[in-house]
């Protein structure tokens, strides 16, 4: 009995080769959305951080002023204004659920202006307690006498004060001959946004004999042109001036006070591609600022 061959489907091979391209192109469409997604979820986290900070600041100002109160009752009446304001910029940013860096750059323009009124107030009862203790000395001789020796002993805590700050100001380390690249992965410097793949940072810790010797933590921020902060987690986080706030990279380095050269790398894999522009990038060590340096990338 003879058997009859199917016959072949000559459309066949087309239909499996656009099977296979609509799939690609769905692969293509997910890792997409979910890199927007991931850098979404990075500014949302920098924002709602500095967002935190401002608010934490602000509630010390209203401490702050409470403290004043209740030292200076006649001069409550400003103290209560001033205070209100910071309660009112405090209220406006807490009821913000969602905030752009226009807005957080706004709240800071507004705290520091707030801290300036504040310092002004501090300034002006420390001129009237200073005028209440003329007044004080020149009623008595004895006064007089036991406030020279305070004057004295102020004097030399001042003194002591200096001295420990200069001390403090010579132990500090500087990041010297501080340069930033752009690099491809073959570690060769680029200036073309499309062929710069990750960014190099090369400076040297200068000579200091008065530092403090050891492991040292050196972080990197690097800020892009539009003043997006390059990071990999949120939970990137340093101490600086009180506050945690996100770093680009780190590295440890031994220090031992003679000048150490430190290249330090920003490895852009997997990031949102580089934008051309100016970027600015800040050393920090031992929580200080040790050197600030600019990076055109066409």
């Amino acid at each position: 009995m003879l058997t009859q061959e199917r016959p072949q489907n000559p459309s066949d091979p087309r239909k499996n080769a656009l099977v296979i391209i609509l799939a690609v192109l769905l692969i293509v469409v997910v890792v997409i959305l979910f890199m927007q997604r991931s850098e979404h979820a990075q500014v949302t986290a920098q924002m709602k951080q500095e967002k935190a900070a401002i608010e934490t600041e602000l509630n010390g100002m209203v401490l702050g002023y409470d403290s004043l109160k209740r030292k200076n009752t006649n001069l409550n009446i400003q103290f209560e204004g001033a205070q209100n304001k910071v309660k009112d910029l405090l209220s406006e940013i807490e009821k913000v659920k969602s905030t752009s860096f226009r807005q957080i750059s706004k709240y800071r323009d507004e705290m520091n202006t707030l801290r300036k009124i504040m310092r002004d107030y501090v300034v002006q009862i420390d001129s009237l307690n200073q005028k209440n203790q003329r007044l004080m000395v020149e009623n008595s001789t004895v006064k007089q006498e036991v406030t020279e020796v305070k004057t004295q002993n102020q004097s030399l805590e001042q003194e002591k004060k200096k001295l420990e700050q200069t001390v403090t100001i010579a132990a500090t380390l500087e990041a010297s001959n501080l340069k930033a690249s752009g690099i491809n992965k073959k570690g060769k410097e680029q200036t073309k946004v499309s062929k710069v793949e990750n960014i190099k940072i090369d400076f040297t810790l200068a000579k200091n004999q008065t530092a403090k010797r050891g492991a040292k933590n050196i972080y990197v921020r690097i800020q892009r042109p539009d003043q997006l902060l390059l990071t990999k987690s949120d939970k990137d986080l340093f101490k600086f001036e009180g506050l945690n706030i996100p770093f680009s990279a780190t590295r440890e380095v031994e220090y031992e006070g003679m000048d150490l050269p430190v290249s330090i790398y920003w490895d852009n894999t997997g990031q949102s591609p580089l934008v051309a522009g100016q970027y600015t990038i800040d050393v920090f060590a031992d929580g200080n600022n040790i050197g600030t340096t600019t990076l055109d990338i066409k």
